[in-house]
């Protein structure tokens, strides 16, 4: 059976809106993790770094109206706030400047100023006004991509905090990538006596992570944790164990290694899937709405077909 156009656009619309519509796995406070609790299907999820300062005015607005952002997104994206190790900021880990510098490798002027948001490594978008054109970079990284690896996470509770594991990685390429693991921190608490814009927390705060080279299964990097672990492969056995703090999220990257980034490769992650420990600050997602938009135009487009037939 031959589909007529508006049919073929109208299947191509369905498919996106169930692509788009996946909700990130946000897991609630009351929440024990006496029992591992995993992401299921993930991989498609971009990555949005916002380099960000506590001392910075603008951020500190916005700062509350980010994670809003990120729930309206669904599983599209997930949102890293990036604080520099330049002596004013009033957290500077050192896994957030480690990601400001491997974003510094493809694009040297990317720390230029605050707020700065990239997606997926491409160009610096700077300013409270951004978001527009932060926006149209989603979309149109998520056009482009093809193919991405296949990846899940699961968290449980140790004694001294909480042990995140690989427990699915179904990877598009090894060669010169690696899996990455980072611990964001929610409503992290503005440290006593310091003076700063904004309110007395700063939220999606990097203060961890660890990197697992595929080419030798090997941890290259480990910051801000209590320690990393790889027993066999990272695809198999990848793990960190990370301080017990009120609210996080665990984010798992598979991306290329700062060498292959040296070396010209393309800079976009190939997968990434995010397991959030908070309270969702909205019900209705963004994606949803945008799948409304398309099944709408959809239909439009089927009754002018049907029009033009008759």
């Amino acid at each position: 059976m031959k589909l007529n156009p508006a049919a073929l656009l109208c299947t191509m619309v369905a498919l996106m809106v169930t692509t788009l519509t996946v909700q990130a796995t946000v897991v609630n406070l009351a929440t024990s993790f006496e029992q591992p609790v995993m992401t299921e299907g993930g991989g498609r999820t971009l990555l949005v770094e916002e380099i960000t300062a506590t001392w910075c005015p603008t951020c500190a607005e916005i700062d509350p109206e980010l994670l809003q952002v990120a729930d309206s997104h669904g599983s599209r994206i997930t949102l890293l706030a990036l604080h520099p190790s330049d002596g004013v900021d009033a957290f500077q880990p050192a896994a957030s400047q480690h990601r400001i510098d491997r974003l510094a490798l493809t694009n040297p002027e990317v720390a230029q100023s605050t707020p700065t948001f990239v997606v997926e490594s491409g160009e610096p978008r700077r300013g409270y006004d951004a978001w527009a054109d932060v926006q149209r970079d989603i979309l149109n990284a998520e056009l482009a991509r093809q193919n991405v690896s296949q990846l899940d996470v699961e968290v449980v509770k140790t004694e001294r905090g909480y042990k995140a594991s690989v427990i699915h990685a179904d990877l598009i390429s090894t060669n010169e990538t690696q899996l990455t693991l980072m611990v964001m921190e929610h409503g992290k608490s503005m440290p006593d006596g310091v003076v700063n814009p904004g309110g007395d927390h700063r939220d999606r705060v990097v203060v961890g992570l660890a990197e697992c080279a595929l080419d030798n299964h090997t941890i290259t990097t480990s910051i801000g944790l209590f320690d990393a672990t790889v027993e066999g492969t990272c695809e198999a056995s990848f793990s960190v164990e990370f301080d017990a703090m009120d609210s996080w999220s665990v984010l798992l990257v598979h991306e290329p290694t700062a060498v292959g980034l040296m070396a010209g490769e393309d800079a976009q992650s190939h997968g990434a899937v995010e397991l959030a420990f908070r309270d969702r600050g909205m019900q209705v997602s963004e994606s949803n709405g945008f799948g409304t938009v398309l099944l709408v135009a959809c239909g439009m487009l089927a009754m002018a077909s049907i029009v033009r037939k008759k």
